[in-house]
């Protein structure tokens, strides 16, 4: 099936989305009224009801004049009071949800100019409330979101997913955080309330007037947008106060391409507790954490013992080998280090070097350079009190999971291959861009089955340098198990530098693949038919095609 363009979509969009909304009968006459997309069903009994608009808005960010941003508005029309918290910043609201609540999402398009669709991101959820991009609306236009909250306790989150405009709505602030609680993981006595902190993580770029800039160079386009500041739940300079006592930091890559590399700046190493699908089995300790678009990674920081008024800095590495070194391989040692420094993750220092973000003195050939290429402090925590006595402990069990095996796969011995590739402006999966109801015949799954697929990131593959890039590629729908991680033989050595990082024990949605590496995976497809998509969650990527359909057929 052909591509359909974004400018073809925007005109039947506006053509075929319904006209007797006006703008000021929003949100009380809209109850009453069948909605222009999206089917609202009348036997549907939801237990939580939310009204959501996407709308442009005026937001202070930074001393000065307000910068003009996009937001999700929302409210909560039915369903415990602590469902919709208000972030405070340019970011939508978190929302909080429980296993097995019945969810409907009532949505109106108020952008002047441009479709909009909202994925949920990690749920399980059926085709028709997925956010497909061939779902959005125009100006205008409404669509119902209804499901269950299939999930286990997690922490996921909600963004828009249009056509060919996912990088510039996600960036200019269309997306929050959506976490999932449920009996098993209340039965754990993890720190809670104050003690429980999303750190949403996000790279920006600003304007002398304060006004969002993005992608101002061509090379922006095809390695991703890079920011020149980090931004934590929408503010700079984040500083977390604590008291003496463990918190649950849920660390949400945000950002729309940079990569991560996580550590605390005294060495201390991180305790997992959880990724993309939830609590894992048991806590696993890292001295980094890697952590790609889209990937979420919850810690035990435990800061009893240490002195008030102190502080601890998490920060985010440089590498002296590993991506920027592959990156380097490939572009026949052309760029500055910016380039090498894409995705976050410089050369040569050490974390006992990492200081204030520095100016570059090189650019690419392209222009575009990274600031932070050399390590940079994300967030810094403050001891600001003594905790009172009865403080949690960290289980040695966590929650269970199902462990899937490779022999229960539908397709045992016949493994799915999806080999990733970027040219000419272009992302390709199995050599084939974006089609919108399209999906090629090894694309076609039967429901209800395990399947095994590989993605294959090959070096070199006669491309040039767009052949080198990092690929955080995202399946829709039931979470995955990662199998293995396999390097081509001269890569060894710089995934070695990064293996530390990775953590493959649970279930995720979302797994980085290196130049020169395959990773295969284990995944369900349970209970919805429809299109399922996938697609490299570096969200220029992703605009530019690198993203197609299973269809999962009963």
């Amino acid at each position: 099936m052909a591509r359909v363009s974004g400018a073809t979509r925007r005109r039947f969009l506006k053509h075929s989305a319904c006209t007797g909304l006006a703008l000021g009968i929003w949100p009380g006459a809209l109850l009453a009224q069948e909605p222009a997309s999206g089917k609202l069903d009348p036997g549907f009994q939801p237990d939580v009801e939310l009204l959501m608009t996407a709308r442009p808005a005026a937001i202070g960010i930074l001393p000065g004049r307000q910068t003009e941003v996009l937001r999700y508005e929302v409210s909560l029309v039915q369903g415990p009071a602590d469902t919709v918290t208000e972030a405070g910043t340019y970011l939508a609201p978190t929302l909080r949800l429980r296993k097995g609540q019945r969810v409907r999402v009532r949505f109106r398009n108020e952008l002047p100019s441009q479709d909009q669709i909202v994925h949920w991101h990690g749920l399980h959820v059926p085709e028709s409330a997925d956010g497909h991009p061939r779902d959005a609306v125009g100006p205008g236009g409404t669509y119902v979101y209804e499901f269950e909250v299939l999930n286990r306790a997690g922490t996921y989150f909600y963004h828009a997913h249009t056509n060919m405009l996912t990088g510039p709505q996600v960036y200019r602030g269309l997306a929050g955080l959506l976490l999932v609680s449920d009996e098993d993981e209340r039965a754990l006595g993890l720190p809670a309330g104050a003690e429980d902190v999303p750190i949403v993580i996000q790279d920006r770029r600003f304007d002398a007037d304060n006004q969002l800039v993005y992608l101002q160079h061509h090379m922006e386009s095809q390695l991703g947008f890079l920011g020149d500041r980090i931004f934590v739940n929408g503010r700079p300079d984040f500083v977390l106060p604590v008291e003496t006592r463990p918190y649950r930091l849920r660390l949400v890559n945000m950002s729309n391409s940079r990569i991560y590399k996580l550590a605390w700046k005294d060495g201390t190493p991180l305790t997992a507790i959880g990724t993309d699908g939830g609590l894992l089995a048991e806590p696993v300790q890292r001295p980094y954490l890697i952590l790609a678009p889209a990937e979420r990674v919850d810690i035990w920081a435990d800061f009893r013992g240490r002195t008030l008024g102190s502080e601890l800095a998490m920060i985010s590495l440089p590498v002296s080998a590993g991506l920027p070194h592959m990156m380097m391989r490939h572009m026949g040692g052309m760029g500055g280090p910016g380039m090498m420094g894409h995705g976050g993750m410089g050369m040569g220092k050490g974390p006992e070097d990492v200081g204030p973000n520095t100016e570059l003195e090189e650019e690419s050939p392209a222009g575009a350079k990274d600031d932070l290429a050399e390590g940079f402090t994300v967030f810094r925590v403050r001891i600001e009190r003594s905790a009172q006595a009865g403080a949690n402990e960290l289980p040695t069990r966590l929650a269970p999971f199902p462990h899937y095996r490779p022999e229960d796969a539908a397709n045992s011995g016949d493994t799915r291959v999806i080999e990733l590739s970027f040219r000419h402006d272009q992302g390709f999966l199995n050599g084939r861009s974006f089609e919108m109801t399209g999906a090629a015949p090894e694309e076609r799954i039967p429901i209800d089955s395990l399947q095994i697929i590989e993605f294959v990131n090959p070096p070199g593959h006669g491309h040039g340098m767009m052949a080198a890039l990092p690929h955080p590629m995202h399946i829709h729908g039931q979470q995955f198990q990662i199998l293995r991680r396999e390097s081509f033989p001269a890569y060894d050595e710089d995934h070695a530098a990064l293996a530390a990082g990775f953590i493959d024990e649970g279930l995720k949605d979302t797994v980085l693949v290196l130049p020169g590496q395959r990773v295969t995976l284990l995944k369900r497809f349970d209970k919805f038919p429809g299109l399922v998509l996938y697609h490299c969650h570096n969200l220029e990527h992703e605009d530019r095609d690198m993203m197609r359909n299973f269809l999962v057929f009963a």
